[in-house]
């Protein structure tokens, strides 16, 4: 890498606002507040609206979409008649 022409990289803690939940990662983004982490030392923090912590995808909250009512609504409007013209 050239010196003088990357930003710096190092440790960040990432806050989730919906569930409270944070975890330290190593990020270039800057700022400045700062918590303390449960090592004793300090790091910048940022707070992040959605996490895996509170996305309904990955906390398993998600609604399952009917898929088999789906596919017969489909069969009833356009299987019959399409197979009819064939």
């Amino acid at each position: 890498m050239k010196p003088s022409i990357h930003p710096a990289y190092g440790p960040v803690v990432f806050r989730d606002r919906a569930s409270g939940d944070a975890f330290l990662t190593r990020s270039t983004l800057t700022g400045d507040r700062t918590v303390e982490w449960t090592d004793g030392r300090t790091y910048p923090v940022f707070d992040v609206e959605v996490s895996s912590a509170s996305h309904p995808f990955y906390t398993g909250t998600q609604r399952v979409m009917d898929s088999a009512g789906r596919v017969e609504r489909f069969n009833r409007r356009y299987g019959r008649e399409a197979s009819e013209e064939r």
